[in-house]
């Protein structure tokens, strides 16, 4: 999340044969996970500056995530490691932690060969969209991607999932629709955020948002510190990824290429439009798009850890030990550790995006995807509660802008 969206915007960090590298995916980006509230024939569409953070001032989530009555705390199995400022206040809610994480057999032996299974072979759930393109204050446009027939069905309040994927990432993607099949059975509207170019979606310039209330949010798999990431991005298996989402990149930037003909200013389009890794093409292209000096300068100025602090909405993050592309060691501990508003769970396994483990692995839904209901159900309810206790009869409600990320 652009700000402090904790699947960064620079999401990058992600087999050595050119001909498998053509073939290969591109790396599941990070996913971030958003429920709110809000009335879909009073909720409007605005523009805000993308700095801004989404996550930050959030009245109604920040009593939530203080208000819940004492309970007997579920101090999870000793195979995940969880810490946090919340871990007494969100923990009771998620059932099943008590469990061990069991990798599913062969395949959860290696992040490599676990990262590559889930992005090839994770069953892709059909779903039928209605996409919604709106316009953005420098006449850029993202793709909004509703479950087709929501409208009609589903009452106007009921709770809204935000899915925002990251780089490169869209509603075509298996663990995206897994988790939209999830959230659809509990009967919340869900909608999935194509950044620019991403999922079809077009490029229309060389950076959007509606007012509700967050009840709470989810990172999966996040870069939190980019040049951490980024330095392991370059180390042996790793150069695979990189090289297949530089060219994931390319295929986006070639579709728009006359965007940026003549552009002028320190943009370096030869680089980015021959790419051979992620660096490459954020140093022609992203870097200047965004005002930074350098890549070096994009990565430090991005990094979601140096602002896992200032986080007030109910947060949860989940993490994988091994993962390739988001280093554990990357992980601001601290920061959550010492914020009352989040909580991280790391597991033993997982590679990036993969967690095949589960009563629907292997090829089914990730590990992850229950907890995250759960979570964010728990944050709904606690969030409705305080409302209905809050707010006076014939009184608005107060809407906190959420501020959608700038993914390219």
């Amino acid at each position: 999340m652009a700000g402090l969206f904790l699947a960064s915007p620079v999401p990058r960090p992600p087999l050595h044969s050119p001909a498998f590298v053509r073939r290969l995916p591109c790396p599941q980006p990070p996913l971030s996970v958003f429920l709110c509230r809000s009335n879909f024939h009073t909720t409007t569409t605005t523009t805000r500056s993308s700095d801004s953070s989404l996550l930050h001032h959030n009245p109604v989530a920040r009593s939530t995530a203080i208000s819940v009555d004492a309970m007997p705390e579920n101090l999870g199995h000793p195979s995940l490691e969880i810490i946090g400022g919340a871990r007494q206040t969100f923990l009771r809610a998620l059932k099943n932690l008590d469990h061990p994480y069991h990798p599913f057999p062969i395949i959860g032996r290696n992040c490599h060969v676990e990262t590559i299974f889930a992005a090839f072979f994770r069953s892709l759930p059909d779903v039928r969209f209605r996409r919604e393109c709106l316009r953005t204050q420098d006449d850029g446009a993202v793709a909004l991607d509703w479950v087709a027939g929501d409208d009609k069905q589903l009452p106007a309040d009921s709770p809204t999932l935000i899915l925002l994927p990251g780089l490169t990432g869209g509603s075509e993607d298996s663990y995206v629709r897994h988790m939209l099949i999830r959230a659809r059975k509990r009967g919340w509207r869900v909608v999935v955020f194509n950044s620019r170019g991403c999922g079809n979606s077009p490029v229309t310039t060389a950076r959007e948002s509606r007012n509700c209330p967050l009840s709470g949010a989810v990172s999966l798999c996040n870069p939190f510190n980019l040049p951490i990431a980024d330095e392991d991005f370059h180390k042996g298996f790793n150069n695979v990824y990189d090289k297949a989402l530089a060219n994931s990149l390319r295929k986006i930037f070639m579709k728009h290429a006359l965007l940026f003909e003549d552009i002028g200013g320190e943009y370096d389009i030869q680089l980015a439009a021959n790419a051979k890794t992620v660096r490459e093409f954020d140093e022609g292209l992203t870097r200047v798009s965004f005002g930074f000096k350098s890549a070096d300068d994009y990565y430090a100025s991005s990094s979601s850890s140096d602002l896992i602090k200032d986080v007030s909405t109910p947060l949860l993050c989940i993490q994988a030990a091994n993962d390739p592309i988001a280093p554990a060691r990357g992980i601001p501990r601290q920061g959550i550790e010492e914020n009352q508003h989040c909580l991280l769970i790391v597991t033993p396994k997982g590679g990036h995006l993969g967690w095949v483990a589960g009563d629907e692995a292997p090829f089914g839904a990730p590990w992850t995807d229950p907890f995250v209901i759960d979570f964010l159900e728990h944050q709904e309810k606690s969030s409705r509660e305080n409302r209905s206790s809050c707010f006076q009869p014939n009184m608005e409600p107060q809407y906190t802008d959420v501020v959608w990320p700038v993914l390219h």
